[in-house]
């Protein structure tokens, strides 16, 4: 997607992958070695773009009133979890190649399957005579923190944390913030061999942060500061707000804001992960940051505010055995949640813009007397969200027709 500047426009991320996932579909169409798979509608996942290189594949009698529907189709659509990851651990063991969308809470319903094909890429490894395979790719989509009509029970970013549990040689967990980062990502997955790739992405409208060329260089860092989000210029950083996932990269971005705007002294770093398992130790992970690149990152005693997608003692787990651990401080998704706006969700999990600017003023030494008076702003808008919300059912108007100005 075009990006003249960050935060001016907005595109929905997985329709943009839908994009790519037709022309692939175009591509194979004479090979036939490439599916998609699914338990949940693949319009409401926003990949309809694909319908137009392929239907779904449909082999009893079809009525006027179906769509999509192809008695050779390369699309698999079933209601069915483990049926889902049963075809396409089949199909990529001949040789041929996949994708598998779901929505993020239900796809711990193949926790054990993926479990045991981890333990057979890593023993396969092993073995001469055994030809790679194309990896097993999930796109995790109608995640946690944009279920506007689902609500709880379609809330659990654990998945990940499963996945970061097994064979680091095999698992790859990604969180791209934008639609130019999920394509990057994307591409990257499809084109690997041998791994387990996740990837969490929204179907929702999200900020465009970065040009395509620099979505890619930042994908292949793993993570990176934005420089134009912070206020650094050429300082120490006061203090470093990190994210992970695009609902807390956009909560950070307008945090970052508004310490621009109301501590214009404070130098503050933005650090945006795209590559969760760069967060561990290269001894623990082969995509893991050294001592060096980390501190360089995080500093070795300034304060972190991480607001994280997922639970948030995951990140404090990857982090223990950094120099800086001491002074990681971790927002992310306390199982807290309802049918409810989008900016709610994070106000009741303590992700917003507010509560992360009030981290700051609480973690920087020094910040708490000169900060006092923005804190309690900030405070104030929180409990005014809260009397909003109930009289009209909306975002605050701030909240809702932001966008960034730095």
């Amino acid at each position: 997607m075009p990006v003249d500047k960050p935060g001016a426009t907005l595109h929905e991320p997985t329709r943009v992958l839908g994009d790519l996932l037709e022309d692939v579909m175009r591509a194979t169409t004479e090979r036939r070695d490439f599916r998609l798979v699914g338990p949940d509608e693949t319009a409401s996942n926003r990949l309809q773009a694909v319908y137009a290189a392929s239907g779904k594949a449909w082999q009893a009698r079809t009525l006027p009133v179906d769509e999509h529907l192809d008695r050779h189709g390369r699309v698999l659509e079933i209601l069915s979890e483990h049926t889902c990851q049963g075809w396409l651990e089949g199909y990529l063991l001949t040789g041929r190649h996949g994708l598998f969308s779901c929505y993020e809470a239900f796809v711990h319903i193949v926790d054990s399957m993926v479990n045991q094909h981890v333990k057979w890429l890593r023993v396969t490894r092993r073995l001469p005579w055994r030809a790679p395979i194309a990896s097993l790719n999930y796109l995790l989509t109608s995640h946690v923190w944009r279920q506007d009509h689902n609500g709880f029970s379609h809330q659990d970013p654990g998945f990940v944390d499963h996945i970061l549990n097994k064979s680091p040689e095999a698992v790859r967990v990604y969180l791209p913030p934008d639609a130019n980062t999920l394509l990057s990502v994307a591409d990257h997955a499809l084109r690997s061999k041998g791994h387990v790739n996740v990837i969490v992405a929204g179907k929702q409208p999200c900020f465009d942060w970065l040009p395509m060329e620099q979505a890619k260089v930042h994908c292949a860092r793993g993570a990176g500061v934005w420089e134009w989000a912070g206020t650094e210029n050429g300082r120490e950083p006061d203090v470093v707000l990190a994210c992970a996932g695009d609902v807390p990269t956009l909560e950070v971005v307008a945090a970052a804001q508004l310490l621009r705007r109301h501590l214009p002294d404070l130098a503050v770093r933005v650090v945006n992960v795209v590559d969760i398992a760069c967060l561990m130790t290269g001894e623990e992970h082969p995509h893991g940051m050294n001592d060096f690149e980390y501190d360089g990152l995080f500093t070795t005693d300034r304060p972190v505010i991480f607001a994280y997608h997922g639970y948030p003692w995951l990140i404090h787990r990857l982090a223990y055995r950094r120099s800086g651990h001491k002074n990681l401080y971790v927002r992310g998704y306390k199982e807290i949640g309802t049918t409810t706006t989008p900016f709610d969700m994070v106000v009741g999990n303590d992700l917003d813009r507010y509560r992360l600017v009030m981290d700051v003023i609480d973690r920087v030494p020094g910040l708490a007397v000169r900060g006092a008076a923005v804190r309690q702003r900030m405070e104030e808008v929180r409990l005014r969200h809260y009397e909003w919300i109930r009289v009209h059912g909306t975002d605050l108007p701030e909240v809702a027709d932001w966008s960034w100005d730095g």
